[in-house]
């Protein structure tokens, strides 16, 4: 009796030295991933890339910016525009914390309870005698 295990393919197993030659040709140029999986009977789809990644030397499939001076310059001037933005920001907000305070501690000696109806009559309009 055979055994027979239907539905599973063999592994296959690369030795280093095709791998690296594959990422070699591949870098090389004049052919794509479809032509070295071909070639060499490569059958998985990302198992090239993967190669590329582990023995490549990074000229494929790296992302490379190239900046002018200009652009470098407009980023830091922007970056430290937001640094002083931030700062204002906190400033503000601290100086709007005191003069709460402040306003609290006037209407709490002067007696006044209300502190939200103070504020509505002493919005610094003159009345108009209406």
């Amino acid at each position: 009796m055979k055994n027979r295990v239907s539905g599973i393919k063999p592994a296959i197993r690369y030795s280093e030295a095709f791998k690296m030659q594959a990422v070699r040709e591949l870098e090389a140029g004049g052919t794509n991933y479809e032509q070295v999986k071909r070639k060499y009977g490569i059958r998985g789809d990302g198992t090239l890339q993967r190669w590329l990644g582990d023995y490549g030397t990074g000229r494929l499939g790296k992302l490379i910016r190239v900046e002018t001076p200009k652009e470098i310059n407009e980023l830091q001037r922007l970056k430290e525009r937001v640094r002083a933005l931030e700062t204002a920001l906190a400033d503000a907000n601290l100086d709007l914390v005191l003069e709460r305070e402040y306003v609290r501690l006037a209407c709490e000696r002067a007696g006044i309870k209300d502190v939200a109806e103070f504020k509505k009559k002493a919005d610094g309009r003159r009345p108009t005698g209406r």
